[in-house]
């Protein structure tokens, strides 16, 4: 949505009417210069005289007595004849401004006549004084004519900033209210935060604008043409002077208004843009700037001091114009500050105030403005600053999947992975099919073949390794990197519905497995390098828990035991140890692991000796329940280790039915709990995934001996399994089969889109919808209503197979 060239100017005749260029017009505009004969006074005589300048700079105060100027100069009658006055107002700041700070340096470094004290206050007022330069040097680096720019550069390069020169007008002009602008602060981001990512941002923009300008002349980047040699030649210039004038002291009062003008200029930027936000066309470009992109204030003493500066709106919509002619724009073309720039510089250095009295406004400004658009939280994403070619996919990530969205806004390099071929050979694009029903059979088959057919673990290894890493740091570094690529691709492909969650989880696991060897055989082949000869002894990783089952789809547990076949010598401990460095390198900032801590957990290398004998003389039963998912993951050294414990864990399952299952201690939790739906909608409801997996847990350590493939499968292949083999109904093991597939697909879909904070009513109707299609659902009330009645089911087939087996005494009917 544009404001055209039209609605600008007749948005911009207001008050009482159009104003004339003339002599006594241009008088206030004088005011500035008052500034020089104070700071000479001042320098000249100290005292009361110091007064003076201290005056001048918060003189902005009074603008309530002086009140508002809506009143324009049309910009096509007023010619640069018409303007000799109000420019001979700027010429004179620009040619008093450097004899008087040399005046004023010489009075405070070599001149004797005031006291030490006065020193420090005349160079306090001089810093103080110094972003006027900044701002007078704005008006003469938008003019054509090349000396005026040059006086431009002059003048920011006393204040040790001429980059400023290239900065303002090819980066932030060019890109204002987009994320490639440096100096446009979008909505929620403070102004301490935006002052610390400013200086490098500005710099690397420049450099590369003026890098590439030499590259298409065909010339290097340090050619002499670089107008950085000239930028570095005039600031030099100057702290010789200072060198010259107060020795190390003068060079760092010039660091000191350096500072001042960064400062004040970042400020200024802040005010000026904050919350703006040009949108993304169609074609994918963004819209031309428009006054509504620049905010307004129409206070008549700051803009003769100033030089218009408050009338920025029309800056932008007109770079060229002097400041006389800029335009004040009413609230129907441009949005107005609630005070003066100057109050609102001030109110910004308080965060909080700062958002609870701008935030309104900058909503009220995009209803008014865009009102089309309901959701912003694209264009006010992390992710859209570092990544806006990516808009369509960071606001469908955003609405579809809050979790991944948070990460995605974490390490917006993530989104990079939906533009690689892997990605986009299965995310086919709309419109190459007969009809969507046969796009979407057609993405989801391709994904499906994919991921749960085709890259399976040795592929994924391969991949890995095809990755340059020297040590298991780097290796470290790497898979977790190439894990989150992975995750990240496949939490896409599930929100736009070309993986199901529990196909998902399948290829998740596959992620987990690869990358935990990864990293696990990094280690293993940096000890193998320290090593005269191979070694005698076995290694193998046992995946316990949820690694050992893939029954979360993010943020799992990175549970690993480690065998070894010998006794654990000190060079087995000591590799241990390196284990644990480096999956806690590895868990860092994972999609998929939680953060893994050494001194969190109790990983440690047991000897098969120690293993077997922990388990005859163990009387803990959740040991022998994280023993029943388990599998080995990884396998260094002798290769019959992996076979010795499938053998060990089998005997061990198989002496359980000796023993009287406690399943008594087992908690459940009533079910009023879940008469209203939450996050834990279906899982600690009676007959819910809390009952399930303990009733398919139970059933693998009873029955594990006689059916011993129940042992390594998922709750509801252990239902259907056990229905087959006759150790319970089969009808009874087809229903809980269900049911436990249904607590699974929702609780994948759950941990991709959701966090700990989940609250139904406050979702979003696209998150309601995604949960909903996972289960199977029509919509998120009729998922209500099934989760009540497969639990409520879930509940008498439970208490059947308890009737039937002794088995799931503990959980209530």
């Amino acid at each position: 949505m544009n404001v055209d060239r039209s609605r600008k100017d007749a948005g911009a005749m207001i008050g009482s009417g159009a104003i004339s260029a003339s002599f006594l017009g241009a008088v206030p505009h004088f005011l500035p210069l008052a500034i020089f004969p104070l700071l000479v006074a001042a320098a000249s005589y100290g005292g009361w005289w110091l007064v003076g300048p201290f005056a001048f700079l918060f003189a902005n105060s009074l603008d309530p007595v002086f009140g508002i100027e809506e009143r324009n100069m049309d910009p096509h009658q007023t010619n640069e004849g018409m303007l000799f006055w109000y420019k001979l107002s700027i010429w004179s700041w620009a040619l008093l401004w450097p004899a008087t700070l040399i005046f004023v340096l010489w009075h405070i470094y070599a001149e004797g006549s005031i006291v030490a004290w006065e020193r420090c206050v005349l160079a306090v007022q001089l810093i103080m004084s110094a972003p006027l330069a900044y701002m007078v040097s704005h008006e003469f680096i938008h003019r054509r004519a090349a000396w005026e720019r040059r006086v431009g550069e002059f003048l920011v390069a006393s204040v040790s900033y001429p980059l400023y020169s290239t900065e303002h007008l090819y980066i932030h002009h060019a890109r204002v209210c987009t994320p490639g602008d440096p100096e446009s602060a979008p909505r929620g981001m403070s102004f301490w935060r935006f002052l610390a990512n400013g200086l490098p941002k500005c710099i690397a923009a420049s450099w590369k604008y003026e890098r590439d300008r030499l590259a298409r002349r065909q010339q290097r980047p340090w050619h002499i043409t670089n107008p950085f040699w000239r930028y570095l030649f005039e600031t030099s210039a100057w702290y010789v002077i200072g060198w010259w004038l107060g020795g190390l002291a003068g060079v760092l009062i010039f660091l000191a208004m350096g500072v001042s003008v960064f400062f004040q200029m970042r400020l200024s930027d802040y005010i000026q843009h904050y919350g703006l936000r040009r949108i993304k066309r169609p074609d994918g470009r963004f819209e031309r700037v428009s006054p509504h992109h620049g905010w307004s204030a129409g206070y008549r003493l700051t803009n003769w001091l100033y030089f218009n500066a408050q009338r920025h709106p029309d800056h932008h919509a007109a770079a060229k114009r002097r400041y006389p002619v800029l335009q004040h724009y009413c609230d129907d073309a441009a949005s107005q500050l609630p005070g003066t720039y100057g109050a609102m510089m001030g109110l910004a250095l308080f965060p909080n105030r700062w958002f609870k009295a701008i935030d309104p406004i900058v909503d009220q400004h995009r209803a008014r403005f865009y009102p089309d658009i309901d959701d912003w939280s694209a264009y006010d994403s992390n992710a859209f600053a570092k990544r806006p070619e990516a808009l369509d996919a960071i606001a469908e990530i955003l609405a579809a999947a809050p979790r991944l969205a948070s990460w995605m806004n974490r390490m917006p390099s993530l989104l990079d992975n939906l533009l690689v071929k892997e990605f986009t050979d299965l995310d086919l694009p709309e419109g190459f099919g007969l009809d969507p029903e046969t796009e979407r059979i057609a993405r989801r088959g391709l994904a499906r073949v994919y991921w749960t057919r085709e890259l399976d673990v040795d592929e994924m290894k391969e991949q890995i390794a095809d990755i340059p890493a020297q040590d298991a740091k780097e290796t470290a570094e790497v898979a977790r990197e190439w894990c989150n690529s992975k995750v990240f691709q496949i939490g896409v492909h599930v929100i736009r519905n070309n993986l199901t969650p529990i196909e998902a989880s399948t290829a998740i696991s596959r992620v987990a497995d690869a990358s935990v060897a990864a990293v696990l055989a990094s280690v293993c082949d940096d000890l193998a390098d320290r090593r005269t000869s191979s070694p005698d002894y076995g290694i193998c990783a046992v995946a316990l828990g949820e690694l050992a089952v893939g029954g979360r789809i993010l943020s799992s547990d990175l549970d690993l035991m480690l065998l070894c076949d010998d006794e654990c010598s000190e060079d087995i401990v000591k590799l241990g140890r390196q284990f644990q460095k480096a999956l806690e390198m590895f868990s860092r900032d994972n999609l998929l692991f939680v953060r893994y801590s050494r001194k969190a957990t109790g990983f440690s290398i047991r000897s098969f000796k120690d293993f077997l004998a922990h388990f005859k003389n163990s009387v803990s039963w959740d040991d022998f329940q994280e023993l029943v998912p388990s599998r080995p993951l990884f396998v260094w050294g002798n290769s019959d280790i992996a076979e010795r414990f499938d053998t060990a864990r089998r005997d061990i399952l198989a002496r359980i039915p000796e023993r009287d299952v406690p399943v008594s201690d087992l908690r459940t939790v009533p079910d009023q709990v879940a008469v209203e739906p939450g996050p834990d909608l279906f899982r600690h409801i009676n007959g819910g995934l809390t009952d399930i997996e303990c009733v398919a847990r139970i059933l693998q350590m009873k029955f594990g001996c006689e059916a011993p493939e129940i042992l390594s499968v998922a709750a509801p292949s252990v239902f259907r399994l056990a229905g087959a083999h006759g150790l319970i109904p089969e009808y009874v093991g087809d229903r809980l089969a269900a049911a436990a597939l249904l607590w699974r697909s929702l609780n994948n879909a759950l941990c991709l889109v959701t966090d700990e904070n989940f609250v139904p009513d406050e979702a979003s109707v696209r998150v309601k919808s995604f949960i909903s299609e996972a289960a199977g659902s029509e919509d998120f009330e009729a998922l209500c209503r099934e989760v009540r009645k497969t639990a409520k089911q879930a509940t008498v087939d439970i208490g059947q197979i308890r009737s039937a087996t002794g088995v799931g005494q503990g959980i209530s009917a």
